[in-house]
C-alpha cells in the first residue's frame, strides 16, 4: 500500500509480461549515442475518463486487453522486454532475453478530477508512475474511484528515447485495437557506427565531458529543486514567437525560459547556460533513422553572462539560441559525436550542461511528437496525458508536450529550482498556466 497527500494507492496484484513469441536470446550493444545517457529512468502517464455507454469494459476486462496487448507489442519491441547487463570492457548492454515487463495492477480512493497533477511529486511519482525494480520497462494501471484509468509506464533511457517510446506506446495501443503496426522500429547499430578512420573534433570538449573530468559534486541543500506540470494557450505560444524575428516556436519558448533562468541567478553565478535536445533522426540521411530504435539525441547549448542576458529582450535571446542550436543540428555533428564517444571508451562521458558549473543551467527537452491523442486502447482518448523526469540533479529540465485537451496549447513538465518556477507563475502577461482539473475536464 502506498500513502500520499490526500488519496491512498493500493496494488492489487504485479505480474511479468513476456512477449508472446520471442526471438532467441541475444545480446544488443548499446550505440556510442546511447552510451552518453547514465542509468536513468524516465516515467510517461496517461489519464482516461471512465468509459460512457452500458457497456462500458470493466477494470479487469480493459487490464486483461492491456497484458495480450504488451505480450503482443513486446514480439516487435522485444528490447523493452529484456534486461540490461554489462559486457566485458564493464559498459551496459542489452540482453535480449525476454524477461518481460513487470505489470501492477492498482486502485487508487481518489477520482481523476482530485488529482493535483500539476504537484506530480505528491500525486505522480511512486503512486501513478511505478518505480522500476528491474528490466527495462514496468507498467502500472491504476484504477481510480470515478472508474477512470491511468496508465504509466517507466523506462531505462539508457535503451530508449521518448522517440523510440512513443513508437512503442502508438503501436501497443494499435495490437490492442486489433490494428496493423503503422511504424516497424529498426535495431540497425551500424546505422551509427563510428567512421573510419575516426575523425574527432575536439570542440565536443565542451558539450560532453569524460566522468573522470567531471568537477566534483555541490551538494547545495539550500535551494530546492520542484516538478511541476503547467500549460501554455496556444495563443500565448503564438504571442511568444512573434515577439522574435521569425524564429521557431521552441527557439522563442527556449529564449523565454532562458531569461527567467538569469533574473533568479544567485549572486555568485556569473554565467547561465540554456540547452536544447535534438533528435537527430531527421539530420542523420537514411531513410530507416526515421524508425531506428534507441537513443539518438544531442544536447547542444549556448552561454550568456548573467547581467547580459537580463539585459536582453527575448528577441535578441532568441537570435543566440538559433545561432548555437542551428549549428550543431547537422548530421556533421552526430557522426562527429559517435566518433568523439568511440574515442574515449570504454570510459562513459556525459553532457557537459548536467554538471554544476559557474551558474544555473537548464535543458529543454521538446516532447512535440507525444502521441498524447493516439495512445488509445479501446475506450476513448486521454484526457491527460505527460512524461515525468525528476532527474535529481542541479541542472533543469522543462519538457513542452502537445496538449490532450486544446489543439495548439502545450503542457510543459518542470524540473526546477523552486524560485524559478515562482518567477515564470508571476509573470505578466502569464504563459506558465497552472495546470487545473477544470483544464482538461471541462
Amino acid at each position: 500500500m502506498v500513502r500520499s497527500t490526500g488519496y491512498t494507492v493500493t496494488v492489487k496484484e504485479t505480474e511479468t509480461v513476456a512477449a508472446a513469441s520471442p526471438v532467441g536470446e541475444h545480446r544488443l550493444p548499446l550505440s556510442n549515442l546511447d552510451l552518453l545517457l547514465p542509468a536513468l529512468d524516465v516515467g510517461v502517464f496517461f489519464c482516461y475518463k471512465k468509459p460512457r455507454g452500458k457497456h462500458y469494459p470493466s477494470l479487469a476486462s480493459m487490464v486483461c486487453s492491456l497484458k495480450a496487448s504488451l505480450a503482443e507489442t513486446l514480439e516487435t519491441y522485444y528490447p523493452f522486454a529484456g534486461e540490461v547487463v554489462a559486457n566485458s570492457a564493464g559498459e551496459p548492454e542489452l540482453l535480449c532475453n525476454n524477461r518481460g515487463v513487470d505489470f501492477v495492477v492498482a486502485q487508487a480512493d481518489v477520482e481523476l478530477r482530485a488529482l493535483r497533477l500539476c504537484h506530480p511529486s505528491e500525486s505522480v511519482e511512486g503512486k501513478l508512475v511505478p518505480p522500476k525494480k528491474g528490466g527495462v520497462l514496468c507498467v502500472q494501471a491504476t484504477e481510480l474511484k470515478c472508474g477512470g484509468l491511468v496508465l504509466a509506464c517507466a523506462f531505462d533511457h539508457r535503451v530508449a528515447d521518448a522517440c523510440s517510446t512513443n513508437m512503442f506506446l502508438v503501436a501497443w495501443s494499435e495490437l490492442s485495437t486489433s490494428k496493423p503496426l503503422s511504424c516497424l522500429p529498426a535495431f540497425r547499430r551500424s546505422l551509427l557506427f563510428p567512421r573510419s578512420p575516426l575523425r574527432v573534433d575536439h570542440s565536443f570538449d565542451h558539450l560532453y565531458v569524460p566522468f573522470s573530468s567531471l568537477p566534483p559534486p555541490e551538494h547545495d541543500h539550500s535551494e530546492e529543486a520542484i516538478n511541476r506540470i503547467y500549460y501554455i494557450a496556444a495563443a500565448d505560444i503564438d504571442r511568444m514567437q512573434s515577439s522574435t524575428k521569425g524564429r521557431t516556436k521552441i527557439e522563442a519558448f527556449t529564449a523565454y525560459l532562458w531569461r527567467a533562468l538569469a533574473i533568479t541567478a544567485a549572486p555568485g553565478d556569473n554565467w547561465c547556460r540554456m540547452g536544447i535536445v535534438v533528435d537527430g533522426r531527421a539530420r542523420l540521411r537514411d531513410t530507416v533513422m526515421s524508425s531506428y530504435f534507441g537513443n539518438v539525441l544531442s544536447i547542444p547549448y549556448g552561454t550568456l553572462r548573467v547581467e547580459e542576458l537580463r539585459r536582453m529582450e527575448v528577441a535578441e535571446v532568441a537570435e543566440v539560441v538559433h545561432s548555437w542550436l542551428q549549428q550543431e543540428a547537422t548530421e556533421e555533428h552526430f557522426r562527429g559525436l559517435v566518433d568523439w564517444v568511440e574515442a574515449h571508451r570504454p570510459e562513459p562521458a556525459v553532457a557537459r550542461i548536467y554538471s554544476k558549473e559557474g551558474g544555473p543551467a537548464c535543458v529543454v527537452s521538446s516532447g512535440r511528437e507525444f502521441p498524447v491523442a493516439e495512445v488509445q486502447f479501446g475506450w476513448g482518448k486521454a484526457a491527460f496525458g505527460s512524461y515525468h523526469f525528476p532527474w535529481g540533479g542541479s541542472t533543469g529540465y522543462v519538457m513542452p508536450m502537445p496538449s490532450a485537451t486544446a489543439a495548439g496549447d502545450w503542457v510543459v513538465y518542470v524540473y526546477l529550482l523552486k524560485k524559478v518556477a515562482e518567477v515564470l507563475e508571476a509573470e505578466q502577461p502569464p504563459v506558465f498556466r497552472t495546470l487545473t482539473s477544470d483544464y482538461y475536464l471541462p
